[in-house]
């Protein structure tokens, strides 16, 4: 009899080399043998009180926190690209779903079906390993936001959530 294994993705099989960065970033220094530090750019100098040994370095308090698996990662690049604007990017002027271009529209109920088929499209789109279930958005007249809510899951996996504000 056939057994099924459950799809796994290479880069997950080491569990100790990250794959990528997390979203959003903390903002944190680093931290370098339990002192924290934030160096500027081109300084090759020791912080104060340390010595040239061996540096034990703690991602802790740092400002980029790493994604040890690729659903994590894919998930903090879809976070990435619905919070950047088109032509944000560098030499990537059609990276990002445009969002703040709906900021100041009005909330209808076109209007939010038209941002609901734009995200499901761009996430088909620039996300091929991702399978949207549904796209929610939940509109707040009193607080002038909208909430907006992706059920999605990686490789067959189990759903992940994201859930945005804005």
């Amino acid at each position: 009899m056939a057994i099924r294994l459950p799809n796994k993705h290479p880069l997950d099989i080491n569990k100790r080399v990250a794959v990528g960065v997390s979203i959003p970033f903390n903002g944190k220094g680093t931290t370098f043998n339990n002192l924290l530090y934030t160096a500027s750019a081109g300084d090759t100098t020791l912080p104060p009180g340390t010595s040239n040994e061996s540096p034990t370095y703690s991602t802790g308090n740092s400002v980029f926190s790493s994604t040890y698996t690729t659903v994590d990662q894919i998930k903090s690049n879809m976070i990435n690209y619905i919070l950047t604007n088109k032509g944000e990017r560098v030499l990537s002027p059609n990276f990002g779903s445009n969002l703040r271009a709906f900021i100041f529209e009005n909330i209808t109920e076109s209007n939010l079906r038209a941002l609901e088929i734009k995200l499901s499209s761009d996430i088909k789109d620039n996300f091929p390993s991702v399978n949207v279930i549904s796209i929610t958005l939940t509109p707040s007249y009193e607080e002038n936001a909208i909430q907006l809510d992706i059920v999605y899951s990686i490789y067959g996996s189990s759903a992940q959530n994201i859930q945005i504000i804005f």
